[in-house]
């Protein structure tokens, strides 16, 4: 903590903010661009606020603050959660809880949240598009195979499924070939490369480069394999409990789901990822332990590319197979 800089605690909600300083003074502000003025006012140079990832309700205000030149960070809630329940809090508001939030950026080393840029946010928000509608097609296909097992299925409502579900497609091509623009418009140089790696294809490489982005935000291949919840939790303590490791889950679910589609074909046209599953499996290791080792191999494989600035080889098994 530094003596010098006043934190701010923020707990924000769909329409208010609650904010409480390391004085210890309490304030709440509407959530939006009146209450980011009147809030402002209160900030000097050395004032850093802190909050909690609250799904959209922050992002408009830590972009605010961020523009006007204020330290922002941006905290995981469960990270915050266990400091709350570490100080055996019988009071749950939002004052409250703006308060253990002030306390926790005295406490703990924060990381300055950046942002994205306008390019990213409208990546980002496509891919969350595309994953609604994505879903949305799974259901109303799973509707048609259910009508289609009827006896005498309304042709009205088949009709009417079947336009829904040709509609839904057309606003999904519309979106990537948007996304697909935007990628080429960034890294273009990037999306070429990535697509040279067996296991990988068009679609792939454009959600690598847009969860990672552009794979800047990490400088070890450990760090991305983390933030995809791809590395192993070991649970063991003194003689009686040694539990099977297992991998976190505690990262992108997009990018570990993707990867794992991706690792079925690694294994059969990545000669480096194809030796690592057969090794593991030749020990008596499950399939599906030895398909997440495979996603680790793609995601590292992936990390090398894009640092390297080289192409995929095959037969190199030197920075890419120890990577």
């Amino acid at each position: 903590m530094n003596k010098d800089i006043k934190y701010f605690g923020l707990d924000i909600s769909h329409l208010v903010f609650d904010v409480t300083d390391s004085d210890g003074n309490y304030y709440q502000f509407k959530n939006g661009l009146s209450g980011f003025k009147k809030f402002a006012k209160l900030l000097g140079s050395q004032s850093h606020c802190v909050m909690e990832a609250t799904g959209y309700y922050h992002y408009q205000l830590a972009y605010y603050l961020l523009e006007d030149g204020i330290k922002v960070s941006v905290e995981n809630p469960l990270s915050v959660k266990r400091f709350i329940q570490m100080r055996l809090s019988r009071i749950k508001t939002d004052k409250s809880d703006s308060k253990l939030i002030c306390d926790y950026a005295q406490q703990v080393e924060l990381k300055l949240w950046k942002g994205n840029s306008k390019e990213v946010q409208e990546c980002l928000q496509i891919t969350r598009a595309l994953s609604v509608y994505t879903k949305q097609g799974t259901m109303l296909k799973n509707k048609l195979h259910g009508e289609s097992v009827l006896g005498e299925p309304s042709k009205a409502v088949v009709r009417s499924l079947k336009r829904s579900l040709k509609q839904l497609e057309k606003e999904m091509n519309t979106l990537e070939g948007r996304l697909l623009v935007l990628v080429k418009e960034s890294h273009q140089d990037l999306f070429t490369r990535l697509k040279t790696i067996p296991g990988i294809g068009r679609k792939t490489a454009i959600m690598l480069i847009v969860l990672t982005g552009g794979f800047e935000r990490f400088s070890s291949s450990g760090e991305l394999c983390s933030y995809a919840g791809l590395t192993p939790v070991i649970r063991q303590s003194g003689s009686s409990i040694k539990g099977r490791p297992r991998i976190s889950k505690m990262g992108n679910q997009k990018l570990r789901n993707l990867l794992f589609m991706c690792s079925f074909t690694a294994c059969k046209h990545n000669k480096a990822c194809r030796d690592l599953y057969e090794r593991i499996v030749a020990k008596g290791k499950s399939k599906k332990l030895a398909l997440i080792a495979v996603c680790n191999k793609l995601l590292k494989q992936a990390f090398a590319i894009a640092k390297s600035g080289l192409i995929f080889d095959n037969e190199y098994k030197s920075a890419l197979a120890k990577n």
